[in-house]
């Protein structure tokens, strides 16, 4: 294992170490870059790529499964080999570069529609937040023109319709450059690898700055998760709006920039950070081998992405058309099916193995875990939403302008770190006082109220939609509401499940316990890439032509997906108890 100095009692730094002071700057700066990018990315893909919505939420969905997943292998590699210190900046400077690559996304790509085998170019003419797109038919200008049916009509200039197309027979697209398309999923491959290094080896840092025992821990912690929404917060909302004025190469330009102060930040640390984060002893330096693999593993997640792009059409269109799990699984693309028998794998295998190889209360304890597990899955696929359809949704259907400022659809996603930072010492507060009187919820109950919280969320969205204006749009306070509920749902779910795994899982596969939270967190992420789709609506030049079609689509599915979370967790609050006692006395 890594290697750290013997913790000391400093309290140079607000009580705490002074190296916390290190890493929190880092991690914030770090957290900028990525919630930047992350903010850009699902409109970047459709308004620059003139990707449908469908495959920009399969991407998207892609992308950040990755993310999740790759700290699995980074954390492994640091631990046995690279030490943590090393791995935070060789994956720094992998993120840093992915970043600039996305400024080079090239020309925008030119929309077009294909009518009964004929193409037309596409004309977008967009003032404010309102957008028409016309065809040239023959010398004249049709404006085109969703109806409530899916039809399309293409309207003259005195509206009246020189012919209405039924529907499925407009098909949009984008003549976009292959050089661009591989460029922009380099840079994406390059940010997941260059993740997988970051991510799970700062964590370990700050653990490391404590000894045994030591009770600044869980506020050390806290700390550094305020320097994560602090970032979060900066970025979120600094680089939609630089992205709206100044183009899509800045905002990305300016997540790198952050990368690389996270970088510089640990890279000169003076000497504060001698001793932490070390490499074990070995015979040998494997550095630069590891180097060389995670160089060489970008081209293999590229082509993930890349058939993830090719297939997401497909891959929807069998969902929608209902054909069944076995048809829907042949036609995931190929990471889908990886991340998904995995997964399978995981949940029936590893509780068999606790069976056959443990006690009786090893076996009901792993159950417990794996339960939890799965219920995992389900919160942070509807939570994710915050990046891809709740973001169309923001874009197409809400209205933005204050009249003094119009808010940019990616800034929409500043709300939840607003109310982290808001909520996070409410609820610090809310547990102790409920834990000194003994009425402090257990694991499965704060589960529970997190699921009903995610689904509440989306039901108050779609309460809000019938006060929508004749415009279809509704007012922004709604979208600030989901979030707010959101983010009071992720702290009763969020910060437990680490610490839960540790304590249900046997002491010899703990180490691979923790893979299977991650891996859940990864497969709830590629979900939630594919609920997505379903909320997708037809776009012609990246403008959707109806948005009361839009609306009610979005309604619909926020509807199905909230009922459903609510009666999830509804369920796991009945069958809490029963849980809590498979425990073992675990809180």
């Amino acid at each position: 294992m890594a290697t750290t100095p013997a913790p000391t009692a400093d309290t140079g730094w607000f009580g705490h170490p002074r190296q916390l002071a290190r890493l929190f700057s880092t991690e914030m700066w770090e957290r900028f870059g990525f919630y930047g990018m992350r903010a850009l990315l699902t409109l970047y893909l459709a308004e620059h790529f003139l990707f449908s919505q469908s495959t920009t939420n399969g991407l998207y969905g892609a992308f950040t499964a990755l993310v999740y997943l790759t700290p699995l292998l980074g954390g492994l590699l640091a631990d046995r080999y690279l030490g943590s210190k090393k791995a935070v900046k060789f994956g720094a400077l992998l993120m840093a570069a992915g970043y600039f690559t996305l400024c080079f996304g090239g020309d925008a790509a030119k929309p077009f529609a294909t009518i009964d085998g004929q193409r037309y170019e596409v004309q977008v003419e967009k003032q404010g937040e309102t957008s028409r797109q016309f065809i040239v038919d023959n010398g004249e200008r049709l404006r085109i023109k969703g109806n409530d049916d899916g039809s399309v009509a293409l309207l003259r200039a005195d509206d009246t319709p020189a012919r209405t197309l039924p529907k499925g027979a407009l098909v949009s697209g984008g003549e976009r450059s292959e050089l661009y398309v591989f460029i922009m999923l380099a840079a994406l491959s390059a940010v997941t690898v260059g993740n997988g290094f970051f991510k799970p080896n700062i964590s370990t840092m700050v653990g490391g700055l404590y000894a045994d025992g030591d009770r600044r821990r869980d506020a050390g912690f806290t700390i550094f998760y305020m320097g994560i929404n602090i970032g979060a917060f900066l970025s979120q909302f600094f680089l939609p709006l630089i992205a709206l004025y100044f183009g899509w190469s800045l905002g990305f330009g300016l997540a790198a920039v952050g990368m690389l102060l996270s970088y510089l930040l640990f890279q000169f640390d003076r000497g504060g950070l001698a001793g932490h984060g070390e490499p074990p002893p070995q015979k040998g330096s494997r550095d630069l081998v590891i180097y060389i693999a995670a160089l060489a593993a970008i081209p293999l997640v590229w082509l993930l992405f890349r058939n993830t792009l090719d297939v997401a059409e497909s891959a929807a269109a069998a969902a929608k058309a209902g054909t069944g799990i076995i048809g829907y699984f042949v036609a995931l693309p190929l990471l889908g099916k990886i991340m998904f028998s995995t997964f399978l794998a995981a949940v029936v295998g590893i509780p068999l193995y606790a069976w056959r190889t443990g006690s009786k209360a090893e076996f009901q304890m792993m159950s417990a875990a794996f339960v939890l597990i799965v219920f995992n899955v389900v919160f942070w696929t509807l939570f994710e939403q915050a990046g891809s359809s709740l973001t169309f949704f923001a874009d197409q259907n809400t209205e933005r302008d204050l009249g003094w400022y119009l808010v940019p659809a990616g800034q929409v996603q500043v709300f939840n770190a607003i109310f982290i930072i808001m909520l996070a010492p409410v609820f610090s507060w809310l547990w102790l006082k409920l834990a000194r009187r003994g009425m402090e919820p257990g694991i499965p109950v704060k589960f529970g109220i997190a699921l009903i919280g995610a689904g509440a969320g989306f039901l108050a969205l779609v309460f809000g939609t019938q006060f929508a204006g004749p415009d279809f749009k509704v007012g922004l306070g709604w979208i600030a509401l989901i979030y707010f509920i959101h983010s009071a749902a992720e702290l009763c779910i969020s910060p437990v499940g680490l610490s839960m795994i540790t304590k249900l899982s046997m002491a010899r596969i703990v180490a691979m316990m923790m893979g299977v939270w991650f891996l859940s967190i990864a497969v709830a992420q590629y979900v939630a890439g594919i609920v997505a789709q379903f909320a997708s609506v037809e776009t012609v030049g990246g403008e959707v032509t109806n948005l009361r079609v839009s609306l009610e689509t979005y309604a619909g599915v926020f509807s199905t997906i909230g009922w459903i979370a609510v009666g999830i967790g509804v369920v796991l609050l009945l069958i809490s108890p029963f849980i809590k006692r498979w425990m073992h006395g675990v809180d």
